[in-house]
């Protein structure tokens, strides 16, 4: 097994990316014939009603996890809410599931996102080539929107 620093956690929910702050957070890759992954995040209690729903219900989440460095390009995965548990003023949330896909998208996402800035040519080439090396957040992940 091998663990590393949860960064940041976005989800998906009826269409709208959410994200919710974290405190803390650890994420470990069980190394398994299932590619099996488990999620802690560690973030405020007033998020406590939302995560027992999800316990409850078993609901399958696509969720992007952004992995020991914030510049990192987010993973995505499908997980399920095993445990939620009320520590202060905080909750701790553990998940388990799947890394959704092995093959980066970023590139596509980036072009996309630079030609609809309406970049063409020499601009386009030039500020696609630095941000693949930079590694910007990309809009869709910079507008997500934090839980309420």
């Amino acid at each position: 097994m091998k663990s590393f620093k949860l960064i940041s956690t976005s989800f998906v929910k009826e269409g709208h990316v959410v994200r919710y702050p974290l405190i803390d957070g650890i994420i470990i890759n069980q190394e398994d014939s299932h590619r099996s992954w488990i999620l802690e995040m560690f973030i405020d209690k007033k998020h406590k009603a939302a995560f027992d729903a999800l316990l409850e219900s078993g609901e399958l989440l696509d969720t992007k996890a952004v992995i020991s460095y914030p510049e990192n390009e987010p993973a995505a995965f499908k997980v399920a809410v095993y445990a939620v548990k009320e520590i202060g003023d905080s909750i701790s949330v553990l998940m388990k599931g799947t890394l959704k896909r092995i093959r980066s998208q970023y590139a596509e996402q980036l072009l996309e996102e630079l030609i609809d800035q309406g970049l063409e040519g020499e601009a386009l080439i030039g500020r696609f080539t630095r941000d693949m090396k930079n590694r910007p957040q990309l809009r869709r992940d910079r507008d997500a929107r934090p839980a309420e």
